[in-house]
């Protein structure tokens, strides 16, 4: 993406023509940056322009390249992407089970003999699996920093709370999609 009219146009055409010539996995994450639907309120005519190329490269594709596209958003992008792909992957955000397995998997032993769960469980709800890894790594790395024998579900809610914070106050949507 660029903020000269026409530039984005000609890169998408540029990364095409590598697809065609050099197989391989390309990944377009943030999809939505570049596929955003074509109703959308605060559209403009480049990206219109840019999102119907996008669409004309894909479907004109015949290389032996996997083109995989990601977002967090898939309620932003313009439906007839979907009848372009494949397949369509969801991942649903894990479920209260998960949470607290993958913070005791993380945690291991410096999880405390009474570590609170229910305030553990709450606080990693709306996150990924990987942001609360990240929140228990954090967390560990703290408790080692400050030379502490565990890591309390406090410590670890400051940590998933920043998670939380990092994407603007707002909780994640229920799921990420892959086309």
């Amino acid at each position: 993406m660029t903020k000269f009219m026409g530039e984005t146009g000609a890169r998408l055409r540029l990364m095409f023509e590598m697809i065609r010539e050099r197989e391989g996995v390309y990944l377009f994450d943030e999809f939505d940056a570049l596929a955003a639907g074509r109703t959308r309120d605060n559209d403009v005519g480049e990206m219109r322009r840019v999102l119907t190329a996008l669409l004309q490269f894909i479907e004109g594709d015949s290389s032996d390249s996997i083109i995989i596209a990601s977002t967090n958003t898939p309620e932003l992008l313009d439906h007839a992407l979907f009848r372009r792909f494949d397949d369509i992957l969801s991942y649903a955000l894990p479920s209260d089970d998960e949470r607290k397995r993958l913070i005791a998997n993380t945690l291991g032993t410096f999880r405390g003999s009474r570590f609170g769960w229910k305030t553990a469980i709450d606080g990693s709800k709306g996150l990924s699996s990987a942001e609360v890894v990240e929140a228990c790594r954090d967390a560990l790395k703290e408790a080692v920093l400050g030379d502490l024998k565990n890591v309390s579900a406090i410590d670890l809610n400051r940590a998933m709370s920043e998670r939380h914070h990092g994407h603007g106050g707002q909780r994640r949507s229920e799921s990420t999609n892959s086309l």
